[in-house]
């Protein structure tokens, strides 16, 4: 619709030039016509084509000004719709829809440990920060359940190795700040899981994989 409103107006403007050309080459070729007009006549006849030739001036600079505010909503418009496209892709990476990259900590979990410990350990990621979160390549999103007795773990039906890696996306520091402070909940499992270990390692840059669940709302829709 922009497109097609900019070459209207592009037409309009070549119509009008096209006048003044054609208006100026009658007027050269009648002047010898016009010698036995009289002067009050002739200057009557100026004074029109002087008004004329203002009026098409100020439509050609109108019709400029229109062209200039089309392109600069066409402009404005591509702009707006990169930005929603950028918006859309973020709410779908970090809705656990797509892939996401960035800094983090990878937590290593090694002996045997309980599904209600893991599920400690992964609520102490979210509240300290993390964005998107993975166990074994398994997006953890709203829905995902550790499930099982320590040494037979799964997450959404994949069984978790021993050991099993976690990867969280967020600030290194204030993951890391955060699950080994003393008292955190490093030292928590340290004592309630004698036999397990957790190490947590920050990383310059890693990958969470997307979801292959239908994140898609059965009951709930949008209300506008």
């Amino acid at each position: 619709m922009h497109a097609l409103r900019s070459q209207i107006a592009l037409t309009v403007v070549a119509f009008v030039l096209g006048l003044l050309v054609v208006a100026q080459l009658q007027s050269q070729q009648t002047a010898p016509a016009l010698a036995g007009v009289s002067s009050q006549d002739l200057t009557i006849l100026v004074a029109n084509l002087n008004t004329r030739n203002d009026q098409l001036r100020t439509e050609i600079a109108t019709l400029d000004r229109e062209l200039g505010d089309l392109r600069a909503d066409r402009s404005r418009g591509e702009t707006s719709l990169d930005q929603l496209r950028d918006d859309l892709l973020d709410v779908r990476a970090f809705a656990g829809q797509e892939p996401v990259a960035g800094p983090g900590v990878s937590v290593t979990v090694a002996g045997p440990i309980g599904a209600p410990a893991v599920a400690e350990l992964i609520n102490e990621l979210r509240n300290a920060g993390a964005e998107a979160m993975a166990i074994e390549g398994v997006r953890i999103v709203p829905g995902s359940v550790v499930a099982g007795a320590p040494g037979g773990l799964s997450l959404e039906s994949t069984p978790l190795s021993d050991p099993f890696e976690i990867r969280a996306i967020g600030s290194p520091e204030a993951l890391t700040g955060s699950l080994t402070r003393i008292g955190g909940i490093v030292a928590q499992l340290g004592a309630a899981e004698e036999l397990a270990t957790v190490t947590v390692t920050p990383v310059e840059r890693m990958v969470v994989p997307a979801s292959e669940r239908n994140l898609l709302p059965r009951y709930g829709k949008p209300s506008l």
